[in-house]
């Protein structure tokens, strides 16, 4: 009586150990595309909200207080929720470089505290006590010549 086990016996369960090896992987994967997306979606949000403020700061008739109004309120309609936890900066006597000549301008910068939603458990789910995927200052920055005032 031939007691060797046939291959198929030996590879018993195999299938369940390869898919619980790569089944985790995968998953973080999905969420880190996910996330990833997620914070270019908000990243863009900001660029644009400080090109609107830079925009509206070269006025001459505008202030801080409406700048940073408009810029909370583009943040808010590009749906992020921590707007109001946004910091603005504005500064007015900035100056760039147009041909050889330093000109007047306005810098406006824009840090927004950005929170991953799920890559962050899944990958302490992955790898106890990984710190991928925890709390990012986003810093969006535009910078436009001021404009002359009327006479």
């Amino acid at each position: 009586m031939n007691m060797k086990p046939v291959a198929r016996e030996r590879e018993r369960g195999s299938a369940m150990v390869e898919a619980a090896i790569c089944i985790p992987l995968l998953l973080v994967l999905m969420v880190g595309i996910f996330e990833v997306g997620r914070a270019y979606e908000t990243w863009q949000v900001l660029t644009n909200a400080a090109r609107e403020g830079a925009r509206m700061a070269v006025m001459p008739t505008s202030d801080i207080d409406t700048t940073t109004g408009l810029i909370r309120e583009y943040m808010a309609n590009g749906q992020l929720t921590g707007a109001g936890a946004a910091v603005v900066s504005i500064d007015e006597g900035a100056s760039i470089n147009v041909n050889g000549t330093a000109v007047s301008a306005s810098l406006v910068t824009v840090d927004y505290p950005f929170q991953f939603i799920m890559l962050q458990p899944i990958v302490r789910l992955v790898s106890p006590g990984a710190t991928v995927g925890g709390p990012i200052t986003m810093r969006a920055t535009a910078v436009m010549r001021n404009e002359a005032a009327a006479p």
